[in-house]
């Protein structure tokens, strides 16, 4: 898959009140006490939120593509990115379709 093949979804109204749960968790990560709660149990802090089971998911897969399909705000998605480990270039490599390391190569063809 190629990143011509990917479409980053449109947030939308339906999209808003599908991810009102995993927003509302990613929300609470503004708070270092909620960050601790989540590393310490992260399936049972999700299940308090009463996420989906694709959200549920896409948290387990760390893809940022899918949490955004599931109704995710790139907003509140970004702290709980950070408390994955995805950073940036993770990141793009999602939205590309591309590994890691493939990802830093093009940026590297690209002078970036």
């Amino acid at each position: 898959m190629t990143g011509d093949d990917l479409e980053t979804p449109i947030f939308d109204g339906t999209r808003a009140q599908r991810g009102y749960a995993l927003n509302k968790m990613c929300y609470s990560f503004n708070h270092a006490h909620n960050r601790a709660a989540f590393l310490a149990d992260e399936d049972g802090y999700c299940a308090n939120y009463a996420l989906s089971e694709a959200q549920r998911t896409a948290v387990r897969h760390r893809n940022v593509l899918e949490l955004l399909a599931a109704g995710g705000n790139i907003y509140y998605l970004a702290k709980l990115a950070g408390l994955l480990g995805l950073n940036v270039q993770d990141i793009g490599a999602q939205q590309t379709g591309l590994t890691v390391s493939e990802f830093k190569a093009r940026l590297s063809r690209a002078g970036a």
